[in-house]
């Protein structure tokens, strides 16, 4: 014979339960500017902190050291000595690897500008700085012509 008519509906099964997540991404950021002339082959030290959520950039090192694992950003800015010189170059480092280089030339000796900007992963420890790598940096007292800034997209 033909099929009967379709059944019931039957007590169906509960699905698993999930459960939501949300999280918010740490609060890790700074900037500073350079107050101080260098030269060299130096770490600059931006010690004119205008930013600094978390406290990992260390003024009197120069150095972010990173807490939260994760990726970020870093950009710096460094205004090349005018009348000092004609070249003036600054790599940004992670654990003293050069990461990303920025050449300031100018033949009349004028102020120019070396920036480079970076998205890094870093561990826990890891630490991020600037390096002169030949020629002289610009101080500019409480200007901020040089700065060094960072943070965090996403922790780990």
């Amino acid at each position: 014979g033909k099929p009967g008519p379709p059944g019931l509906p039957g007590p169906g099964g509960s699905g698993a339960i999930s459960t939501a997540t949300y999280t918010t991404v740490p609060r890790v950021a700074f900037y500073a500017g350079l107050k101080n002339p260098h030269e060299g082959y130096e770490i600059l030290k931006f010690d004119d902190v205008v930013t600094n959520l978390g406290n990992h950039y260390d003024a009197a090192t120069g150095k972010f050291t990173c807490n939260i694992p994760g990726t970020y950003f870093f950009t710096y800015h460094v205004l090349m000595r005018g009348g000092d010189g004609t070249s003036m170059w600054a790599d940004l480092c992670k654990n003293g690897q050069v990461r990303a280089s920025a050449i300031a030339q100018d033949a009349d000796q004028n102020y120019d500008y070396a920036s480079n900007s970076v998205i890094l992963h870093l561990d826990a420890g890891d630490e991020v700085f600037i390096k002169l790598d030949g020629g002289k940096a610009h101080g500019g007292n409480n200007n901020k012509y040089s700065t060094f800034s960072g943070f965090i997209i996403y922790s780990d």
